[in-house]
């Protein structure tokens, strides 16, 4: 861990212009140390499982060449460590972010990488390296590894290292014994993205990023086309004649509250063919809004779901682009175009958004404020997850009075996701294997009754665009087949006192994704989303219908004349809607699936 902020402050050094220029306070800088402690330590205890498996047989037989075998091992971590270190510092200039599953793809190559690089910071990097290698072994074998050995001696202490330290390195690596284990969003903490980079461990990070692509390395797995067959599909399925958009607000600078659903599957909604009673308040709200009851998630996780909301990008199978920093930001931003329109922002979620990366993807879309479980105050009633809806909402309501207006606030609910443990009563007796899931969408439900009785009566509820809409689809009551379309449908809704009267209570049969919110919702606000290609806006007449979502290995793809489901694998097609669309309607879903990857892979 010392020689992991060894190389950190290194390369703070080396690119403090940047730290200069983008002035940054001393003390934010400092925060890279403190915030990169757990990731480190849990990069530590991947590291330290052979050093442990050597120490205990060790304990029992010790001839000298395992204590070689331990210091050739330590070489390999430290030199390896200083390679990425210092190759880091070479690109972060150019590409901006941290090292990642590329760098072997550009290995096969060196001449290249030797070419593009200046001469005076090549030498100064390899000079780098060769210093912080050497120093680390040195350090090593003469500091370190003697103390080792010393321990090792010690017959009581052999005995606890063998019982307690595997358990340890087990907490330790996992980040501690919370459900969910760590990631990169556990150093992130500041909006300026130099900062973030340098307190993510750099192992770690290229770990995780080579895990992620390790199926793909070098090609994409979806091409069942050329490119240029699939670039005119695509050009063809997203042609819009023209702009004919039905302008649904009073103000074209509204405040925007968007509520976004843990897990809300349609079949909680009854006016979106589920049975009733389980979420009477959304009925009450879709009566005062505009209801869209063609809309299907891209996506099963969270994750997903939140780079197709703010970044307007579909899911896909494999992985998902928010667990990869260097990826995501290239992403546009719904948030960066709605604060450079002077609109302020804030994010709101009761539990911990390390799920997924979705810390880190937060962070970078650069709102003003973000509380997660941790930042509310301890006297909040929490469940296993977090804290409960009810709390989390009501926080926010009274947050939004202090928000300069006009605001842009989100919130992602907790509840609908196991463990259920919501403080309510569960009036809901059927379900079958569902019935917890549907009693939690009741009180998650009731919670927004509770939030909208007391928002309508504060001074910024009539200038306010409400937009709710679920992160991703969950298994129902209906137990539909994972792969169908009506298991992805997933509610969305625009209500407020700013829709014009004569829309409120109208539906939109528009078929589409949860990521043509980005164009759908930038328009009705007169603000440009060009950069949000795949979104497309479901307020305008003549827009294309189709509709899209990522399987394991495949795609969902639907048209309002038919649909399918397609696995690579087994090269399986399921759900034919009619035969005689068979060809065209599978070539587009492929191009779809192919370009989506496609774009993943060369972000």
């Amino acid at each position: 861990m010392l020689f992991f902020n060894i190389t950190r402050l290194i390369f703070i050094l080396y690119y403090l212009n940047i730290i200069i220029v983008e002035k940054i306070w001393f003390t934010e800088v400092i925060g890279i140390f403190v915030h990169s402690l757990k990731l480190d330590l849990a990069t530590s205890c991947y590291i330290m499982i052979f050093p442990f498996l050597l120490l205990a047989i060790q304990s029992v037989w010790s001839p000298g060449w395992l204590n070689w075998l331990n210091k050739i091992y330590a070489a390999i971590i430290i030199v390896g460590y200083s390679l990425i270190s210092t190759g880091e510092m070479g690109i972060y200039a150019e590409w901006k972010t941290k090292l990642t599953y590329k760098v072997i793809k550009y290995l096969s190559h060196p001449a290249e990488i030797f070419n593009s690089a200046e001469t005076g910071a090549f030498f100064l990097l390899v000079f780098i390296f060769v210093a912080i290698a050497s120093a680390g072994m040195l350090a090593y074998v003469k500091v370190f590894y003697p103390n080792l050995k010393h321990l090792a001696r010690n017959g009581w202490f052999t005995l606890i290292f063998i019982l307690f330290m595997p358990g340890l390195l087990i907490v330790g690596l996992r980040g501690g014994v919370q459900q969910i284990p760590i990631n990169q969003s556990q150093s992130y903490y500041s909006d300026h993205n130099i900062l973030n980079n340098a307190a993510v461990n750099n192992a770690f990070n290229l770990y995780i990023s080579i895990f992620e692509n390790l199926q793909n390395f070098g090609h994409n797995p979806y091409v069942f086309m050329d490119e240029q067959s699939a670039e005119a599909i695509m050009k063809k399925i997203y042609h819009t004649p023209k702009d004919s958009t039905l302008v649904i607000l009073k103000s074209n600078r509204p405040n925007i509250v968007l509520l976004i659903m843990e897990s809300w599957s349609a079949d909680l909604i009854e006016d979106l063919g589920g049975e009733p009673g389980i979420t009477p308040e959304f009925k009450k709200l879709a009566q005062g809004g505009i209801l869209f009851d063609k809309i299907y998630a891209s996506g099963a996780r969270s994750e997903q779901g939140m780079a197709s909301l703010f970044g307007g990008f579909p899911a896909h199978p494999i992985s998902s682009i928010t667990v990869q920093p260097d990826k995501f930001v290239k992403l546009p931003s719904i948030v960066g175009v709605l604060e450079k329109a002077g609109y302020s922002t804030a994010f709101y979620f009761g539990g911990q958004l390390i799920y997924g990366n979705i810390k880190s993807y937060i962070i970078f879309n650069g709102f003003d404020k973000i509380m997660e479980g941790e930042d509310f105050p301890k006297s909040m009633p929490q469940g296993k997850l977090g804290i409960h809806d009810e709390f989390t909402l009501g926080y926010m309501e009274n947050d939004l009075g202090a928000m300069k207006q006009p605001f842009f606030a989100a919130l992602f609910s907790l509840s609908t996701h196991s463990p259920w443990d919501q403080p309510f009563p569960k009036p809901l007796k059927w379900g079958d294997n569902e019935r917890e899931y549907i009693n939690a969408a009741y009180y998650t439900d009731h919670c927004l009754g509770e939030f909208f009785a007391k928002a309508k009566t504060k001074p910024w509820f009539d200038n306010t665009l409400f937009i709710i809409v679920a992160d991703h689809s969950h298994n129902s009551y209906r137990n539909w087949h994972p792969h169908s379309r009506e298991y992805h449908e997933i509610p969305l809704l625009f209500y407020g006192n700013i829709i014009k009267d004569s829309l409120r209570g109208t539906v939109c049969h528009k078929l589409g994704n949860q990521h043509d919110l980005a164009a759908t919702l930038l328009r009705q606000v007169q603000l440009p989303a060009p950069d949000f290609h795949y979104s497309k806006n479901l307020l305008n007449p003549v827009s294309p219908e189709f509709a899209y979502y990522s399987t394991e290995d495949g795609l969902g793809w639907i048209r309002p004349n038919g649909y399918f489901t397609y696995d690579k694998g087994p090269d399986f097609y399921y759900w034919w809607t009619d035969p005689n669309l068979a060809d065209s309607i599978r070539n587009e879903g492929k191009a779809y699936l192919q370009t989506v990857f496609g774009e993943y892979m060369n972000n």
